[in-house]
C-alpha cells in the first residue's frame, strides 16, 4: 500500500509539472512607433528591445492633401515577416503630419480611404492599422468616429484597429482635444492611444514634456470614458531643449539619446523636479567647447535646459499602468530612447521592480519566475539574486512552481520544521516526496541547499532517467556521489542543469537565488 501511494503521489506531480506553461501570463502590452531612421535597419531597432514590444507601428501610411493614402517608402513586406517570425504585430500607423486640411479631406472622403487601407493591410500582410490624424477640432468629432466604423466593417476579423488620441487631462471638449470622441471610438476600436506628452512644447515657455500629474490625469479622464482595457498610456522617448538666452531652440524636440550625449560631454547636472516628477537637465556650453549641432543649427555658448524622463521617471509612469491596471503602454518613438531602456522597461511595466536584476545574467528568468508567483523579492524593490538559498525556500519555490496548495495541518511533518516561515509549503514538498530529510526526521530548513540536493529534487518532480552509464561532469560520480549521481546526470543531459566551463558541476556547492530562478524555468519547459 506504501509503494502504492508514493507512485499515485509522484503521478500527480508529474500531472502539474506537465501543465506549467509560462507562456499563458497576462503580460502587459507594449508597443512603439518607428519614424525615425532607415527603413532597413527597423529590425535592428526591434532586436535591440530584448523582447519587450507586442506590437510595432512603422511609418508606412500617410495622407495627401487630398486626404487620399500615400503608402511611404518604409513601407516594406520583409520586415513584416521579420516581425512576424518574432511573434510582434505589424500595425502601421497613418499619419496627416498635422495637416488639417489633409485630414478633413480624408474624413470626408472617408469611404474611399477605408477601402485603400483595407486593400493595404491584405497586400503587406499587417496586422491593422494605427489611425492618427492630429489637428482637427469638435467639428470632426462625429466624422472621425464614423472612419473608424467604416474600418472596423472592412478589415477582416482579429486585424487591430488602434486610435492614437490627444491626452486630455481635464476633459476638453472643443479644439484639437476635442476632435476624439474616446467612447465612440472605442466601440470600433481595439485601443486608444493617449498622446501623454508634449505638455510643453515647441515654442513654449522650458518645462515637462510629460508631467506626472499629467499623465495621471489623462489616464483618470480615459477611464471615465473608456473601459480599462482600451487604455494604452503613450509615453515620449525624447526631450525639448531650451535655451536660457532666449536664441534657438526653444523647445526644440531631442532623443533621450542624444540629451544623454550632450549631459556627458558639457557636464550637465541633472535634478528630479519634484512638482512634474520629470528630469530636468542644465548643461553649460563654454566659448572654447565644440558645438552641438540641434536640427541644423549650432548652438552658440551659453547655457541650456533640456526637460525629459530618465530611469527613475519612466518608472514612476510605468507603475501607473498597474495602479489603473490599464492595457499597457505604447512609445515615441523607436530609436530614440536611451541606452539602458529595455534593461528595466518590461519589468517595471508588469509590477516587477527590483532594481538589482536590471543587468543580472539570470534577469529574464527572475522575471519569468516573479510573474509565475514562484518567487518572490527580500523586499519590494530587492531580489538578492547572489544571496544563497536556503532548504526551505528551495521548497517553497518548488511547490509553488507546482501550483500545489500549501498544507499547514499534515500529520506527518519534519520535527524542526514546526513553527518555520515554511512550514506549510515543506509539509507539501514532503507529501508529495520532492524532498527528503537529512536524517533523525529532521529537514534543516535554514541550512543553504547544494545543487547535488536541488538536482535531487527537481528529478523527484520531472522523473527523468539518466542515459548511459558514462559521468557527465568530471567532478560527480556514482561512486563519489551515489544518492545523486542519477539525478544530476538525467537533468543535464535534458538541459535542466549545465556545469562551469572547465567540466565539473560542484555538487557541494551552494545555489543562488538567482541560480534557482534558472533550473526553474528550465524545468517548467523540459
Amino acid at each position: 500500500m506504501k509503494k502504492i501511494c508514493l507512485w499515485l503521489c509522484f503521478a500527480i506531480v508529474l500531472s502539474f509539472a506537465s501543465g506549467i506553461n509560462a507562456d499563458a501570463l497576462d503580460y502587459k502590452f507594449n508597443m512603439t512607433y518607428i519614424y525615425f531612421g532607415n527603413a532597413s535597419a527597423y529590425t535592428k531597432l526591434v532586436d535591440s528591445t530584448q523582447n519587450s514590444l507586442n506590437e510595432v507601428a512603422p511609418n508606412y501610411f500617410s495622407l495627401d492633401t487630398d486626404g487620399k493614402l500615400v503608402i511611404t517608402n518604409a513601407a516594406d513586406i520583409s520586415f513584416v515577416d521579420d516581425m512576424h517570425t518574432r511573434g510582434i504585430s505589424v500595425v502601421p500607423y497613418l499619419t496627416n503630419d498635422w495637416n488639417q486640411q489633409s485630414g478633413i479631406n480624408a474624413l470626408n472622403n472617408r469611404e474611399i480611404l477605408s477601402d485603400a487601407i483595407a486593400q493595404a493591410v491584405k497586400a503587406y500582410n499587417l496586422d491593422g492599422i494605427n489611425v492618427d490624424i492630429e489637428n482637427l477640432n469638435q467639428n470632426q468629432r462625429a466624422d472621425y468616429v464614423d472612419f473608424i466604423r467604416l474600418l472596423r466593417e472592412k478589415l477582416p476579423a482579429g486585424k487591430t484597429i488602434a486610435v492614437a488620441v490627444a491626452a486630455n487631462p481635464y476633459g476638453a471638449v472643443t479644439g484639437w482635444q476635442g476632435s476624439y470622441d474616446y467612447a465612440g471610438l472605442a466601440q470600433y476600436c481595439d485601443y486608444l492611444m493617449l498622446m501623454t506628452y508634449d505638455e510643453s512644447y515647441y515654442g513654449s515657455e522650458p518645462g515637462s514634456v510629460s508631467s506626472l500629474s499629467f499623465t495621471e490625469n489623462s489616464i483618470k479622464y480615459a477611464l471615465s470614458q473608456v473601459s480599462k482595457e482600451k487604455i494604452v498610456l503613450g509615453l515620449p522617448f525624447y526631450g525639448r531643449i531650451w535655451s536660457s538666452s532666449g536664441q534657438y531652440p526653444q523647445g526644440y524636440g531631442i532623443s533621450n539619446t542624444r540629451i544623454a550625449q550632450l549631459i556627458s560631454a558639457y557636464h550637465g547636472t541633472v535634478t528630479i523636479d519634484r512638482a512634474t516628477q520629470s528630469a530636468c537637465a542644465e548643461i553649460t556650453i563654454a566659448a572654447k567647447d565644440i558645438k552641438p549641432v540641434i536640427n541644423g543649427h549650432t548652438l552658440t555658448a551659453g547655457t541650456y535646459t533640456i526637460w525629459y524622463e530618465n530611469e527613475q521617471t519612466v518608472k514612476l509612469r510605468l507603475a501607473l499602468v498597474q495602479k489603473y491596471d490599464i492595457k499597457g503602454t505604447g512609445s515615441w518613438s523607436l530609436g530614440q530612447e536611451s541606452q539602458d531602456t529595455w534593461n528595466y522597461y518590461k519589468l517595471w511595466l508588469n509590477g516587477c521592480s527590483f532594481g538589482d536584476i536590471q543587468t543580472n545574467w539570470a534577469r529574464d528568468y527572475i522575471f519569468n519566475s516573479y510573474m509565475n508567483n514562484w518567487v518572490e523579492g527580500i523586499s519590494a524593490d530587492v531580489f538578492a539574486p547572489s544571496q544563497p538559498l536556503t532548504r526551505a525556500e528551495a521548497a517553497v519555490m518548488l511547490v509553488r512552481m507546482l501550483g500545489l496548495p500549501a498544507d499547514a495541518n499534515a500529520e506527518d511533518c519534519f520535527t524542526d520544521t514546526a513553527g518555520n516561515w515554511a512550514e506549510a509549503y515543506i509539509n507539501t514538498a514532503k507529501l508529495y516526496h520532492i524532498i527528503t530529510g537529512v536524517g533523525g526526521n529532521n529537514f534543516a530548513p535554514d541550512r543553504l541547499v547544494t545543487r547535488q540536493e536541488i538536482a535531487v529534487m527537481l528529478n523527484n518532480i520531472l522523473g527523468y532517467a539518466a542515459n548511459g552509464s558514462s559521468s557527465v561532469f568530471t567532478d560527480v560520480s556514482a561512486v563519489t556521489n551515489p544518492w545523486s549521481y542519477e539525478a544530476i546526470s538525467a537533468l543535464a543531459q535534458k538541459g535542466v542543469i549545465t556545469g562551469l566551463p572547465d567540466g565539473c558541476f560542484k555538487p557541494q556547492d551552494n545555489v543562488t537565488r538567482a541560480e534557482m530562478t534558472a533550473l526553474l524555468s528550465r524545468s517548467s519547459t523540459t
